[in-house]
């Protein structure tokens, strides 16, 4: 897990054979396939890992928000950004190998961001929306916006500075989820 956690981030899932990932753990082709059924398997295993536990940080900041919406969207998205570029391993995993594994991680994507979309919409729940619109599609909506950003994160020559991504973020989510 470990070699793959560098080696599908960098130089990437596609570009990551069974044998350089064998080679970098010190284990043998045999021992790999013990553990996982190939390549894809391995790189769900390890995004649903980094899911897993960015929903927990998520959580567990939004209980500790403040109980507006303001608060709980602020604290929502730094805890979910601190915790993405703490280790740009894994905002690489998340964000960008996700997309670019084609079919490989369609279905463990779907499930994130439908984990995603759920906290947002229990978040928002306590407070008003404007008439007609989707809680659902709102969420899915700022949660792409949210991914985009931390793709620019990831692949700028020259990254923005965490504290305007969280700005930028912030903003977009209020004007999507405030009245």
């Amino acid at each position: 897990m470990t070699a793959a956690y560098t080696l599908y981030a960098k130089p990437g899932f596609a570009a990551t054979t069974i044998e350089r990932l064998c080679s970098e753990a010190r284990i043998s082709n045999r021992a790999f396939y013990e553990c996982f059924g190939g390549r894809e398997e391995l790189l769900q295993a390890l995004h649903e890992r980094c899911v897993e536990e960015s929903l927990a940080v998520v959580s567990k900041a939004l209980q500790d928000a403040p109980n507006t919406l303001d608060g709980r969207i602020r604290a929502g998205i730094r805890a979910y950004i601190e915790f993405a570029t703490a280790d740009w391993r894994r905002a690489r995993i998340m964000h960008v190998e996700v997309r670019r594994s084609g079919d490989v991680l369609m279905m463990s994507r779907q499930r994130a961001i439908d984990s995603f979309a759920r906290l947002v919409e229990e978040a928002w729940a306590d407070f008003p929306q404007a008439p007609g619109m989707n809680r659902r599609l709102v969420a899915l909506g700022v949660i792409g916006g949210l991914q985009e950003l931390l793709i620019e994160w990831l692949l700028a020559g020259e990254p923005p500075e965490l504290d305007e991504l969280v700005g930028v973020a912030v903003h977009l989510f209020l004007r999507a989820l405030a009245p």
